[in-house]
């Protein structure tokens, strides 16, 4: 099974974080948080602020590192390593996802998470705890 590395931001602005729907693939219509993978020789926190840029047109910045999670889908293992930051510059202009949502910290489960960023939420929810 092949394995596929990416990078994930939690953005968060004050108490809300971003959530992001898929708009297109296997796992169009799911909820995940925004990223993608990592280009051959890119850290993961570089792949984070890249891939950031290219989908949300904005600059990310105090990239912490979250957690990483592991999960193993029909036709490939996932390595997430995730983020929190904030936005730093410019304004969302979205051009990947179908939808875009800023959840509270209470309403974190509101959507129907993908299965590796569930593990993530988990995390997400211990760190704020």
């Amino acid at each position: 099974m092949k394995t596929i590395h990416v990078a994930a931001a939690i953005i968060r602005d004050g108490e809300k974080i971003l959530a992001a729907q898929r708009g297109y693939g296997e796992f169009k219509d799911g909820w995940e948080f925004p990223g993608g993978k990592l280009e051959p020789g890119e850290t993961s926190s570089d792949a984070c602020v890249r891939e950031i840029q290219e989908e949300l047109h904005v600059t990310i910045s105090n990239l912490e590192p979250l957690c990483t999670v592991e999960h193993d889908y029909e036709t490939f293992h996932l390595v997430m390593d995730c983020f929190t930051c904030r936005i730093a510059n410019g304004t969302i202009n979205d051009s990947e996802h179908e939808n875009l949502r800023w959840l509270e910290t209470g309403e974190l489960w509101s959507v129907d998470w993908l299965p590796a960023d569930i593990k993530v939420v988990k995390e997400l929810e211990k760190s704020l705890a």
